[in-house]
């Protein structure tokens, strides 16, 4: 279905999705926000910085719906290539925040990693559509996308492990859409899998014989006993009696104070504006906040924002199977997944599923970097949408002299021509 609003170009549904997880945010940053607003000169100051966050977000996501989506072939590698310095100018000159160099300010904190995101899995697409043959990806194909998901990972896991491994996430599964044969995609697993195993357990032993030594490896590599740490916290995490011991070791504060949110909520929450731990959970308008709502609307409320998430990925799914061609059914899926995994792998961090790290909740927890390339994976996608489903409605109408748009055998050839 599409939006038959005269500014609102797309599909209803995904339009729907994104304005609902904007008008949930709002009222759920009300109360989650509150330390900020607390600390602010003026009490309304960050609720409307955060309401701009989004107003941006919506401004982009309108613009980019009406931006064709097959330039982004020609765009896929400067806008690689752009987030990639954006990256190496973070690592070089950024200064750090909780011993992070993550953001630049160039008057607004901007994060480089979350267009580090959105142009590796345009450029994915590009190359896995390029590359599809009777047999699936090319290995000249593959050898690409290997190299783009690479370097932009290898620039940002010092920093930020978990962003990159779910670069690493999404365009494994782009991968897996576009037809790479399981061995190949059991072999780039195992070796993943080895480089961070490699990583964190020569830190361990580093720590465990010289923990007062400085080396050339753990200045690098600075963050991996915090790494270390984190999943050691999540693996005796079960052990109720450790939380009652030490609420204040680095490995159980945050986790603790999440699960005391939840448990505070008792399943059916106390409520709009009623929670207990915003003001002592760390990051609870951002990492945290599904804690929040769980402890604000209980597992109803859990669910209704899980909803949003989960049914853009079914519509998107359904969306891709109306287009005529790889590219923007790799695009938007990629798109997808990125939005979907990010949401989940939040939740799983707030209700103890996965090690603790720091992953906004997509549009919203807060953040303008975040809300903004959200804004603009949602952009992209109804204008994928747009294009799609006209096309579908119309494709009856279609004569053989236009057999190229209508035909989905033909990706090669119109990579070719164009």
């Amino acid at each position: 279905m599409e939006s038959k609003k005269f500014f609102l170009r797309g599909d209803n549904y995904i339009w729907g999705a994104f304005l609902g997880l904007c008008i949930a945010s709002i009222i759920i940053m009300f109360s989650a926000i509150e330390k900020e607003t607390y600390t602010s000169e003026n009490l309304y100051n960050p609720i409307l910085k955060h309401c701009f966050h989004l107003s941006a977000a919506l401004v982009v996501a309108i613009a980019l719906s009406y931006f064709p989506y097959k330039w982004y072939r020609l765009l896929a590698i400067p806008i690689f290539i752009g987030s990639c310095g954006l990256l190496i100018y973070t690592l070089l000159f950024a200064g750090k925040v909780n011993d992070a160099a993550r953001w630049i300010d160039i008057g607004v904190n901007i994060q480089p990693s979350e267009f580090a995101k959105i142009g590796v899995i345009i450029a994915s697409a590009y190359y896995l559509a390029k590359g599809q043959t009777e047999r699936g990806v090319s290995n000249n194909a593959l050898k690409k996308v290997i190299l783009i998901v690479a370097i932009p990972c290898l620039l940002i896991f010092t920093e930020n492990l978990s962003t990159a491994l779910l670069i690493v996430l999404i365009a494994y599964c782009m991968m897996i859409i576009a037809g790479v044969s399981i061995k190949k995609l059991g072999v780039m697993i195992l070796i993943v899998g080895l480089f961070v195993g490699s990583i964190l357990f020569t830190a361990h032993i580093l720590d465990k014989k010289y923990p007062d030594t400085e080396n050339v490896f753990m200045k690098v590599v600075h963050r991996a006993n915090l790494w270390n740490s984190r999943i050691a916290g999540f693996f005796s995490g079960n052990d109720i009696a450790e939380y009652e011991k030490d609420t204040d070791d680095k490995k159980y504060y945050q986790s603790h104070h999440s699960y005391m949110a939840i448990a505070n909520g008792n399943g059916i929450g106390l409520g709009p504006g009623n929670s207990i731990e915003r003001n002592i959970l760390p990051h609870a308008d951002s990492d945290f906040i599904f804690a929040i709502i769980l402890e604000e609307y209980g597992i109803l409320g859990g669910l209704a924002v899980m909803g949003l998430y989960l049914s853009l990925l079914f519509r998107t799914y359904y969306i891709t199977r109306k287009c005529t061609h790889a590219f923007p059914a790799f695009l938007m899926m990629g798109l997808a997944l990125g939005i979907v995994f990010q949401a989940l792998l939040n939740m799983m961090v707030a209700t103890g599923v996965g090690p603790v790290t720091g992953q906004p909740l997509p549009l919203i927890s807060n953040g303008g970097t975040s809300a903004v390339v959200t804004g603009a994976y949602f952009g992209i996608m109804l204008n994928i949408s747009h294009t799609a489903l006209g096309m579908n409605n119309t494709n009856n109408k279609k004569t053989e002299n236009n057999i190229e748009e209508t035909n989905p055998n033909l990706e090669e050839n119109y990579e070719r021509e164009s």
